[in-house]
């Protein structure tokens, strides 16, 4: 039991250390293990279609997977190995890639970038001319070893690395642009909130002071002794009236002066003055009781029951009733009203309905701003309200508001779809807290705001397409440079093989003892890349000559034989002394 515990402790700090101190989600690791896979099946193919046999290709593929897993953990220093061991291992054709595009990424500084793909590159081409031991062909093995080094390494490094610049470059201008943002909030909120005390100081100086004269004289009037009943209970109503304004003048003040409701104290009976426990669905019945009490035919009903609603959506259905119950009144006289509270499993629903006027209308002043405000007041909560006619002529005006705090919804004109709204972003941890959703940034530019949704976090639709688009670019880039870098190879490969290759007639009518510049007239120079490896692999070349080996043209039928024809010319004293015709193994 401690035997496997040290195992499975040993096996869990083996894996932190290969993943090192960035985690890898299960969708990484299952990634990461396909990817090994997927190397070490490419690296054996590779292995055995070049000729390997025995172990190597299964050694290949071992490796191969292990570089693969470590590659970003020690990024350089499995560029610099891989880069040393592609010379000698063809199935590192592909691993060489991956590599180059996970070094570009998980090297850090440029320096160490720098001087890792620099020393990776060294080892490539060094360990290249050394394989070959053909230092006659050296520099144009050289040139087709840089070539192949920067199609398959450098460029994939070098679009991995500007890839993840530009993402980090992003990030830093979003968080910028948030920041912008979120302090032009704040400055507007406090100069909406100083213009609010403004407002709030002038109202309770000028209203509070009418009102409060208003009350007093009505006092003074309603003891003096020379009204009627009739009439001193008129005057009792007008001042029970103003002490109601005055009360519903402080809560506004209130509200507009630090965005909270002040406590009403409770109000005489039957002034109409409602006090804080009934500034919600609790003061509904004194409205409805209010109405009968004036001649109103005014019924309340209530179903259902459900968990209490918050604050500001307790307030907004006493004042959708109180908004309808007014409109009611003037526009539909001597209907009946209905009045009903219902309690739906996911809302508080408030519906008032009034049938058709008993009488005319008559002349009624209306301000037209009673059921915009409801609007307002229901989405600031996170609900609606519906208002229309019904049939039979008469009107219906329905609230749902949420129990809970909902986000209010983002308020969006239909007008205006082709994003130039404004855009507001959450609050971050730490934020001071405020209705960041109601109070939208409308003094933004149109590049500002395109700024904004570009930058949002997760990315819009648009800023996907573009990261695609710069994807696709440094693609076709990448694939620009290889075919560039492929037709070089191409050109060069068909120049070598031209100054390396004869037909075997050519070979056969070429006779011994002729003078050796007549013979290497008739033959190509041999100077080629092609012919690189070709000496020293054939019979014993005569003491005191110098050979020239050539390939011969013809293509065997069988490709899986692994032995090739070539020519060999001996050459002493100024005259050819042997030819030989043998195969050599590849």
């Amino acid at each position: 039991m401690e035997a496997s515990s040290k195992i499975r402790g040993g096996a869990g700090a083996a894996w932190r250390w290969l993943v090192g101190p960035e985690p890898w989600t299960r969708r990484r690791t299952a990634g990461e293990a396909v990817l090994a896979l997927l190397m070490a099946v490419l690296a054996a193919g590779t292995e055995e279609i070049l000729g390997g046999d025995g172990w190597r290709p299964a050694a290949v593929a071992a490796s191969a997977t292990v570089l693969s897993l470590l590659r970003r953990r020690f990024p350089a220093s499995v560029l610099v190995v891989t880069g040393c061991l592609g010379p000698l291992l063809p199935g590192y054709v592909v691993l060489l890639m991956l590599v180059g595009w996970s070094a570009g990424r998980h090297i850090g500084e440029a320096g160490r970038a720098l001087a890792a793909f620099t020393a990776s590159y060294v080892l490539y081409v060094g360990t290249t001319l050394l394989n070959t031991w053909d230092w006659q062909a050296a520099l144009r093995l050289a040139f087709v070893s840089t070539l192949y080094f920067l199609a398959t390494t450098v460029v994939p490094g070098l679009a991995h690395r500007y890839w993840i610049q530009r993402r980090t470059l992003l990030h830093a201008l979003q968080d910028r642009n948030s920041r912008l943002l979120r302090e032009r909030s704040m400055v507007a909120l406090q100069a909406r909130l100083r213009e609010r005390q403004r407002i709030a100081q002038d109202m309770h100086d000028s209203l509070g002071h009418q009102l409060a004269l208003i009350s007093v004289h009505t006092g003074a009037l309603e003891v003096d002794p020379e009204l009627t009943g009739r009439q001193r209970e008129a005057v009792g109503v007008l001042r029970n009236a103003s002490v109601a304004a005055m009360h519903e003048l402080r809560q506004v003040v209130g509200i507009l002066r630090d965005g909270t409701e002040a406590p009403v104290a409770p109000g005489p009976a039957g002034t109409g003055a409602v006090d804080e426990s009934r500034r919600g669905t609790a003061g509904i019945e004194a409205l409805v009781e209010a109405g009968r009490a004036a001649g109103k035919e005014v019924e309340l009903r209530r179903a259902g029951e459900g968990p209490p609603l918050m604050a500001a959506a307790d307030h907004a259905a006493y004042r959708i009733v109180q908004e309808a119950l007014t409109n009611a009144y003037k526009h539909a006289p001597g209907a009946p009203i209905g009045v009903e509270l219902r309690h739906e499993p996911d809302a508080f629903v408030v519906e008032i309905v009034n049938g058709p006027p008993a009488g005319p209308a008559g002349d009624v002043v209306s301000g037209g701003q009673g059921l915009t405000g409801l609007h307002e007041r229901a989405r600031l909560v996170g609900g609606m309200v519906h208002a229309g006619p019904v049939d039979g002529g008469g009107f219906r005006v329905a609230g749902v508001l949420p129990y809970g705090a909902v986000e209010a919804a983002p308020l969006v004109d239909a007008a205006d779809d082709f994003r130039q709204q404004s855009t507001s972003l959450p609050p971050r941890e730490g934020d001071p807290v405020m209705n960041w959703q109601a109070d939208p940034l409308s003094d933004l530019s149109l590049t500002e705001r395109e700024l904004t949704m570009a930058l949002r976090e997760g990315g819009t639709p648009r800023s996907r397409t573009g990261g695609v688009a710069l994807g696709c670019g440094i693609a076709a880039a990448a694939l620009v440079l290889l075919v560039i870098a492929g037709g070089f190879g191409i050109f060069f490969l068909m120049s070598a093989v031209d100054k390396a290759m004869i037909d075997p007639q050519q070979y056969e009518a070429i006779t011994v003892g002729t003078a050796e510049q007549d013979v290497r007239n008739q033959l190509p120079s041999g100077d080629s890349v092609a012919t690189s490896g070709l000496h020293g692999k054939g019979p014993a070349e005569p003491e005191g000559s110098q050979c020239l080996v050539l390939m011969s043209s013809d293509v065997p039928d069988d490709i899986t034989v692994e032995t090739e024809p070539v020519f060999r010319f001996c050459f002493k004293d100024g005259k050819l002394i042997e030819k030989k015709a043998y195969d050599v193994r590849r």
